[in-house]
C-alpha cells in the first residue's frame, strides 16, 4: 500500500469521526438550554418509573397488623408484579374512573403459602369495595377446587392439616393466655358465606371455584353463591321469584364459574379480617407477590418528628426476604 492511499485511508476515517461527532447532542448551554434539558430527563425518568411501578416492582406501605409477625405494621414492602402478569392500571390516576386493561402473560399463578398482594374485593355483601384500588396483602391459604376447612383454629386443606407459616400469631387474652376457639355450632354473623353456621375459628368445609367449575343453584344454598356470581357479572343479577333462583330474569338450576378463586388468610389469625369474613379472590384481582420488606419504622410517628421516625427504623428489617 504506498503512501496516498495511506493517506487517503486516514481522511476517511477523520472525515467519519467529525460526521459522528457533529450527530452528538448539542450540550445545553443557556438557562433555556438547561432548563428544558433537565424536564426532557424528568419526563423520561417518570416515564421508566411508571413502567417499572405498572409492570414490574411496586412498593406498598402496611397499615394494619393482619400479617404480624410476618410483615409488621410500618413495614414497607416490595411486591413481584410481573410474576402474577402484571397488568394496566384499571383506573385514571388520582380517580375511581374504570378504564379498559390488559394483564401480561404469567410465570405462575397464586400458590399456596405465598404472601399475596391483591384488591381488596369489598365486604360479604357489597358487588365491589367502597374506595376501588385499595389493595390487602394475605397468605394465600386456598387455590381453585381446594377443599377448605378450619376446626379449632387449626387450617386443613384437602382434608391435610396445612402448612403452619413460621411467625404465625395468635391473639393473647389480658392475663397472656391464648383465647380458646370458638366451638364448632356457634355461628358468627359475619362469616362468609352468608347464613353459614359458620366462625372463624370452626369454619367450612368450603370448596374454592374453579373457572370452569359448575355448582346446583337452589333457594336454598343461594346466598353462599349470590355475591361472587353478582361480581362475576359486574351487577346484582341473582334472585329468587317464587322459589326458583333466576339469573338476569331467567330461572337457572346451575352456575358455572367464569374465574379462577382464591382464599386468603392473614397469619395473625385472632385479629384478621380476610376471606373468612368478606369472601374469595378471583384471579383477576391479583396484584403480585410480596417478597422483600424494603425497611420499617414507627408509622405512629409524624414526619414533623423526622428525627424520631429515623430513628425508630427497625434494623433487622432492611431488606428481609419474606416467606
Amino acid at each position: 500500500m504506498n503512501e496516498k492511499n495511506i493517506t487517503n485511508d486516514k481522511g476517511k476515517i477523520l472525515n467519519k469521526f467529525q460526521f459522528w461527532k457533529k450527530k452528538e447532542r448539542k450540550k445545553p448551554e443557556t438557562f433555556q438550554e438547561k432548563f428544558v434539558e433537565f424536564f426532557r430527563q424528568l419526563f423520561w425518568a417518570a416515564i421508566a418509573a411508571f413502567f417499572i411501578i405498572t409492570f414490574i416492582i411496586q412498593n406498598t406501605r402496611i397499615p394494619t397488623g393482619s400479617m404480624e409477625d410476618t410483615i409488621l405494621v410500618g413495614d414497607f414492602v416490595l411486591v413481584n408484579k410481573f410474576i402474577y402478569g402484571s397488568a394496566s392500571p384499571k383506573y385514571i390516576p388520582f380517580t375511581e374512573i374504570e378504564i379498559p386493561f390488559f394483564r401480561l402473560p404469567a410465570l405462575k399463578d397464586p400458590q399456596a403459602k405465598d404472601i399475596v398482594v391483591f384488591e381488596y374485593p369489598g365486604d360479604r355483601d357489597q358487588l365491589v369495595a367502597s374506595e376501588k384500588g385499595i389493595n390487602y396483602v394475605k397468605r394465600c391459604i386456598g387455590t381453585p377446587s381446594d377443599t377448605i376447612e378450619i376446626k379449632d383454629k387449626v387450617v386443613f386443606v384437602n382434608g391435610k392439616e396445612f402448612w403452619i407459616p413460621p411467625f404465625v400469631k395468635y391473639y393473647k387474652g389480658r392475663y397472656g393466655s391464648y383465647l380458646k376457639p370458638v366451638p364448632k355450632g356457634i355461628s358468627e354473623p359475619r362469616i362468609f358465606p352468608k347464613g353459614m353456621p359458620w366462625n372463624e375459628d370452626n369454619y367450612g368445609p368450603i370448596v374454592i371455584p374453579k373457572k370452569g367449575y359448575t355448582i346446583s343453584l337452589n333457594q336454598y344454598n343461594i346466598e353462599q353463591w349470590r355475591t361472587i356470581i353478582d361480581r362475576e357479572h359486574g351487577e346484582k343479577v341473582v334472585e329468587i321469584k317464587n322459589g326458583i333462583v333466576t339469573l338476569k330474569g331467567n330461572a337457572v338450576s346451575s352456575y358455572t364459574f367464569k374465574k379462577d378463586y382464591y382464599f386468603m388468610m392473614g397469619d395473625n389469625r385472632d385479629d384478621s379480617l380476610d376471606s373468612r369474613f368478606w369472601g374469595l379472590v378471583s384471579r383477576d384481582m391479583v396484584v403480585g407477590q410480596a417478597f422483600i420488606t424494603l425497611f420499617s419504622w414507627d408509622r405512629d410517628i409524624p414526619f414533623s418528628q423526622i428525627f424520631k421516625l429515623l430513628g425508630s427504623i427497625r434494623m433487622d428489617r432492611i431488606l428481609l426476604l419474606l416467606h
